[in-house]
């Protein structure tokens, strides 16, 4: 089968976040799709399956090394990306992925690939520990909201949201997806257009840090559009790799968009 590597959410290699793309022939059940996900070691493999007569229609899982996951931004941009570069789809037919999450749609705009996907709204659900035990006593939290899969923490500035070094053996605990970090965007970085900066750690997913979560900013863009009153935003998340996240926020979806970079193709022989 064909095996694509792509880094997502940026326009040069080894930056953005790194994904793998398996396109699927034949039957094959989860078990090989977890083998195939942990063999990889990224935050995410996606697997896509054709549908029969629709060449615009895929079917699409997420595996990380440890278990499959119900969304994922990077991986469908990477996936997308695939589709159109690699194996000659029209560029100006959107794609559709069936998921676990519904169908998702994928098309090109302005020289980015924009993927249309559920907002997660947050609420004001207590975590029920205290913060300090996830990221230690040194940080101010201005806010602590829980979503569909994740618990957000907004830190007092950009600074301590690349500064923190959470628990992870703690967060491995929790019974949540991911611990999200966010901040309003620092003066620099607001003169470049960017509104709010994040990181991600999921330890119990099996990915300590992520580089760029497509999804968390299905969390961040309502978040961020209750405190800034826009609908179009930019957020950029500041883990060692970074990338760069184009929003446009719609109420019940998220449009989110960005570039990608293939840098392997090959086959996998098992």
């Amino acid at each position: 089968m064909k095996i694509w590597l792509v880094d997502s959410f940026t326009e040069a290699p080894f930056t953005g976040n790194p994904a793998a793309v398996v396109m699927v022939e034949g039957e094959v059940d989860a078990h090989w799709m977890q083998r195939v996900g942990q063999e990889m070691n990224l935050s995410e493999t996606a697997f896509l399956t054709p549908v029969e007569d629709d060449p615009s229609r895929f079917g699409l899982r997420w595996f990380t090394p440890t278990t499959e996951v119900d969304l994922c931004g990077h991986a469908t941009l990477a996936a997308a990306h695939v589709l159109w570069s690699s194996c000659g789809l029209d560029r100006a037919v959107p794609i559709q992925f069936e998921t676990r999450s519904g169908v998702l749609l994928a098309s090109q705009r302005d020289g980015r690939i924009e993927l249309d996907f559920p907002s997660l709204p947050s609420s004001s659900e207590p975590l029920g520990i205290p913060v300090h035990e996830l990221i230690g006593e040194d940080f101010v939290v201005l806010n602590e909201v829980r979503s569909q899969y994740d618990f957000l923490l907004q830190l007092k500035n950009e600074a301590d949201v690349r500064a923190l070094r959470p628990n992870l053996a703690r967060l491995r605990q929790m019974p949540f997806r991911g611990l999200i970090v966010t901040a309003e965007a620092s003066q620099e970085l607001q003169r470049n257009g960017i509104d709010f900066v994040s990181r991600f750690f999921a330890p119990a997913a099996g990915v300590d840090e992520d580089p760029v979560t497509g999804s968390a900013h299905c969390v961040l863009a309502p978040y961020w559009y209750e405190r800034f009153g826009k609908t179009n935003l930019t957020g950029y998340q500041v883990s060692p790799r970074g990338g760069l996240v184009h929003i446009r926020y719609e109420g019940a979806r998220t449009v989110l968009s960005g570039k990608a970079v293939t840098v392997v193709r090959g086959f996998l022989l098992v």
